[in-house]
């Protein structure tokens, strides 16, 4: 087998038609990688070489046969394959040297692209910002197609005795290999049959992101094993010998073993991330909830059309891979990419925007850069997870409420947070009995209008619903997994604290979002722009300040605050409305890598006051929100005023540090009422605990966190969106975090910590060296392999010239 390999790699490196063919082979894929505009790397602007991995199969289809159709048609055709015969070598030997053979040469044509890697790496940002070890599990990705490729196209040589008709028939084995399986899975007839398994592209793109899964390994192993067996199968049939020769029983023995081999990894099989931040790694939380499925889940995504931008794309791809690498938990999970507009008349058009939006798909606007300029066009950033006739819809694409944040950064963001969107998502769909959430009333909280959106948020996936503490018995108020205080205004009796406290004690979820100073901005507008900003009296302090925080009697003005419209003048009878910075309407912007808030928007905030922590015994504290280090605090009583917007605020008065917002604490709280009687009124026997059992809650300095604006007509408005700036803010992904956190010891959360490091190219440097770039990675490779062929040639004339 040696010898026929040596005999063949020396022969085809010999020919000039073999560096024609290799030459082609790169100037092409230069062309497509670097030239074209649609495929090229330097227009995707990301320090990658997916474009590599998805172009070069279609190059393979015609590489590879080129490279096999010679090996067995021309030996025939020239008589030479009798006198191999006469040499003591099998059929297994023979086929197995030239099929070898072909590998090696299709290898020699893969290692001048490896200057693509050098030039994405000098073009990083930083200079070496790649993925090294994604690239190498894409490369074996790539080397295992060419291996397939190869083995068809040495069958497709042993059929005819023609190259041109081995050729042929080899280019259409490998393409419908490649993509018929998936072409036929499309027909609806034939959907439910997973044609596409058997289908290479199945495999391979799940291998080129560089992640090795087993049971990809063993199917490109048995297509080989296949090809190869098929190929004695002719040899033998040509040569009139029976088929039940010992070789050839051992190689049907080896790919019997393979197939069960296979089977049986469908089964039991293993992953290799060879991504740096295993970012093709599905955690464990979420393997455990996929495998958990026991009926279908369908997820359709909208995010789908053409002439997308580099970041769109990247997200798009970024979406396929996840739902890609869930669905190999389990096959109940199908999904779909759809463009929802595509040949819809524009009256139906308005009706699917229509019933996309009741479901809670909103289409964006996108610029999409041009020939001709830039052109508009409508995108649907979201997914719908559907499980028994239920939809949750999952936003894909972040908004942009932080302006320190680059569009490519919020792109990043966005794709961290897929697993845990669409884990959270499918999670809260297929599970059975939902959790329930309460939100308390009776105190003048915050209104049913004012809570409608966090409400309705929340009821995707939880039993959301009103509690009045001074009504509910007690065993009702311990089934409700969190409880919500949103703004109170009115003082807590002591039953009612003592109902909240043992309701703790056992384990219970708690959400304050507490304003401990009465200031309203509708209040300011009628009161002639004035109005005194008071402390409110909510009998809270001494419980809170027992569970280790307290909520301060102050008001926190910062310059990094919120707008709102002003009236600054008439002009012909008209009142002339200016949006203004409000200092009092503070913007956190979340720095906490905890995963409630990490990779959030902006959040928006009215009237907030300082937390102090007080490092209270077996409670373990994390900060969640601050303001900027803009800020300055106001002591209350205080005299607020709407001409104070008249004045630009003075920088040197706004130095302070960083004031917390939102806190959390997690650990064992001790009781309020430890050492004290049952409040009158609390007529239910209980155990009255001193101590809690381990539990967490969430302490927010402003109540208005959860309030969505109300329109004119009595409408209410998305939660976090802000109607007069008409700009989104994260507020409902910070509830919705709020509540997933505290009612869920699973550890989904944990998901948002997921890091993926961003790699762009550097873009100046692009502009200023665009040509030079595509002259190196377009003639460099070539030149590589001339430069061999010489070097061979000078070899080969200087050994035979004696």
């Amino acid at each position: 087998m040696i010898s026929i390999l040596k005999k063949e790699i020396v022969t085809y490196l010999s020919s000039l038609v073999a560096y024609i063919t290799i030459g082609v082979f790169l100037l092409v894929l230069g062309l497509f990688l670097w030239v074209f505009p649609d495929t090229s790397i330097l227009a995707y602007g990301y320090a990658g070489l997916e474009s590599l991995f998805s172009t070069a199969p279609y190059l393979f289809m015609f590489l590879v046969p080129a490279v096999t159709m010679r090996s067995l048609a021309e030996e025939r055709k020239d008589g030479t394959f009798e006198l191999l015969l006469t040499r003591p070598l099998t059929n297994l030997q023979i086929v197995s040297g030239k099929y070898l053979a072909s590998v090696l040469i299709v290898l020699f044509a893969l290692i001048p692209t490896l200057v693509y890697y050098f030039s994405i790496s000098t073009l990083g940002t930083p200079q070496g910002n790649i993925d090294t070890g994604a690239v190498i599990g894409s490369y074996i990705g790539l080397f295992l197609l060419g291996s397939v490729f190869a083995a068809i196209g040495l069958f497709a040589s042993s059929v005819s005795k023609t190259q041109v008709i081995a050729f042929t028939i080899a280019v259409f084995l490998c393409f419908f290999f490649y993509t018929g399986f998936n072409s036929l899975s499309s027909i609806l007839s034939l959907q439910a049959l997973g044609l596409q398994n058997l289908g290479i592209t199945e495999h391979y793109e799940s291998i080129s992101r560089g992640v090795l899964d087993t049971r990809d390994l063993f199917y490109f192993l048995v297509a080989d094993a296949l090809f190869i067996w098929l190929t004695l199968y002719v040899l033998h049939k040509q040569q009139g010998r029976k088929l039940a020769g010992t070789t050839f029983l051992s190689s049907l023995g080896i790919i019997f073993s393979l197939l069960a081999v296979t089977v049986l990894s469908g089964k039991i099989f293993t992953r290799f991330d060879f991504t740096k931040e295993k970012r093709f790694t599905i955690s464990p939380v979420s393997r455990s909830i996929m495998q958990g499925l026991q009926k279908p889940v369908t997820v359709t995504v909208y995010l789908e059309g053409d002439n997308f931008p580099g970041g769109m794309k990247r997200l798009q791809t970024s979406v396929k891979d996840l739902l890609a690498d869930l669905q190999a938990y389990n096959d109940e999970l199908q999904f779909k990419f759809t463009d929802p507009l595509k040949g819809l008349s524009q009256e139906q058009q308005k009706q699917q925007y229509a019933d996309l939006e009741a479901k809670g798909i909103e289409a964006q606007n996108l610029s999409v850069k041009t020939d001709d300029g830039v052109s508009q066009k409508i995108i649907f950033p979201f997914a719908l997870v559907t499980y028994q006739g239920k939809d949750i819809a999952v936003k894909l694409l972040q908004t942009q409420s932080n302006i320190n944040l680059s569009p490519d950064e919020v792109l990043n963001n966005s794709i961290q947070n897929l697993e845990y969107a669409f884990t959270s998502a499918i999670k809260k769909a297929s599970s059975g009995g939902k959790q329930r959430i309460g939100f308390t009333e009776g105190h003048n909280e915050l209104n049913d209008l004012q809570l409608s959106d966090a409400m309705r948020s929340l009821s995707d996936g939880y039993l959301v619903g009103r509690v009045n503490l001074a009504t509910i018995p007690f065993d009702s108020l311990t089934k409700i997994s969190l409880l919500i205080v949103p703004k109170p205004d009115k003082a807590f009796t002591e039953l009612e604290k003592f109902k909240l406290d043992q309701y703790i004690m056992r384990g219970g979820r708690m959400l304050w979002a507490i304003d401990q100073v009465s200031a309203e901005l509708d209040s300011l507008r009628g009161k002639g722009g004035q109005q005194l900003a008071f402390n409110k009296q909510l009998n809270l302090d001494d419980q809170l300040f027992r569970y280790g925080v307290r909520i301060n009697y102050d008001l926190i003005a910062d310059m990094n605050c919120s707008q709102i419209p002003v009236t600054t003048g008439d002009a012909g009878g008209q009142a002339q409305i200016q949006m203004l910075p409000w200092l009092f309407y503070p913007v956190y912007l979340p720095f906490s890598k905890h995963p409630v808030v990490k990779n959030l928007d902006g959040i928006s905030s009215q009237f907030a006051s300082s937390i102090d922590m007080l490092n209270v015994k077996n409670v373990r504290e994390t900060v969640l929100l601050t303001t900027s280090p803009y800020n300055k605090k106001i002591s209350t009583p205080y005299m607020l005023s709407l001409q104070a917007l008249e004045q630009e605020p003075d920088p040197r008065e706004f130095q302070s540090a960083p004031k917390i917002t939102g806190v959390l604490l997690e650990g064992n709280f001790t009781s309020d009422f430890q050492n004290r009687p049952v409040p009158e009124g609390f007529d239910q026997k209980i155990n009255v605990l001193a101590q809690g059992k381990p539990t967490k809650m969430i302490v927010l300095s402003d109540g208005d966190i959860l309030r969505n604006q109300v329109g004119a007509d009595g409408s209410p408005f998305p939660l976090g969106y802000d109607r007069y700036t008409r700009q989104s803010y994260g507020n409902k992904n910070l509830l919705l975090n709020m509540a997933d956190y505290l009612t869920d010891d699973s550890g989904l959360i944990s998901l948002r910590s997921k890091e993926i490091q961003m790699r762009l190219l550097n873009r100046a440097r692009i502009r200023q060296e665009k040509l030079f770039w595509q002259l190196v990675n377009t003639i460099v490779p070539i030149g590589i392999v001339l430069i061999f062929a010489i070097f061979q040639h000078y070899i080969r004339k200087r050994k035979y010239a004696h």
